[in-house]
């Protein structure tokens, strides 16, 4: 499945993935309501990413602050370690761990990937991030799972149990991730073609650009005002290409 993102800079076709469904249905159903049409990339960084889906957006006046807006709904992650925020990736929008420690997306906010050219050194140090916040997120699933355990010690102030504990829970998140952290196609990718490795694994990543990577290039490089949002407006249209 395929969409077309209309903008008086041209047009960007992006492709659908298959492997997020969820994501692939939610964005066509919207797109063939209307939903998009007169919204704007409001939030644009330069070598880094373009943002929009703010309902908000239309026809906002110049200085308003956005980004805040959506269906009203979110989705439920779909983070795949084989879909990853190199440039042209299409990912969803989301509010951060603390608030939303699921990781579940925007219902309708989205992010193009610009992002830049990394050197191998700089690629290690992101794998061993990477691997480091998959071993966080492991660990933190074993604990969930001895919840009820973990808050009977806490209760008996059982201070050599938890400690035992954490360390069985830290040496099986070690154990279950293993040594990868990027993969010899993201580190291929991300020091040729470029991306934004940081966000890997952290946000929804549901397609990639296929024509128009031109625009996203002079989208990204727009001049910008407070809250990243560019200057002169850049309105969006978008249909389906059955």
């Amino acid at each position: 499945m395929k969409v077309r993102i209309q903008t008086m800079l041209g047009d960007i076709v992006v492709r659908l993935f298959d492997e997020t469904p969820l994501h692939r249905d939610n964005f066509v159903k919207l797109v063939k309501e209307g939903y998009y049409d007169g919204t704007l990339f409001h939030r644009v960084i330069k070598d880094f990413m373009v943002q929009g889906g703010d309902p908000d957006s239309k026809g906002a006046p110049a200085g308003k602050m956005l980004g805040m807006g959506g269906p009203g709904y979110t989705i439920e992650a779909e983070i795949k370690d084989s879909l990853f925020h190199k440039r042209g990736a299409l990912a969803a929008a989301r509010q951060g761990d603390q608030v939303n420690p699921e990781r579940r997306s925007s219902g309708s906010q989205f992010y193009i990937v610009w992002g830049q050219v990394y050197s191998e050194g700089q690629l290690r140090q992101f794998s061993k991030q990477l691997r480091m916040q998959r071993v966080q997120d492991a660990f933190n699933a074993l604990a969930a799972e001895h919840r009820s355990e973990i808050m009977q010690m806490r209760k008996e102030r059982n201070r050599a149990g938890l400690q035992e504990l954490q360390d069985r829970l830290v040496a099986e998140a070690e154990k279950c991730v293993g040594s990868v952290g990027l993969s010899d196609e993201q580190i291929q990718v991300y020091s040729t073609v470029g991306g934004t490795p940081h966000l890997d694994g952290q946000y929804t990543v549901f397609g990639e650009v296929e024509e128009g990577l031109d625009v996203v290039e002079m989208i990204q490089g727009t001049a910008t005002g407070r809250g990243d949002r560019p200057v002169d407006d850049i309105e969006m249209r978008a249909s389906v290409i059955e």
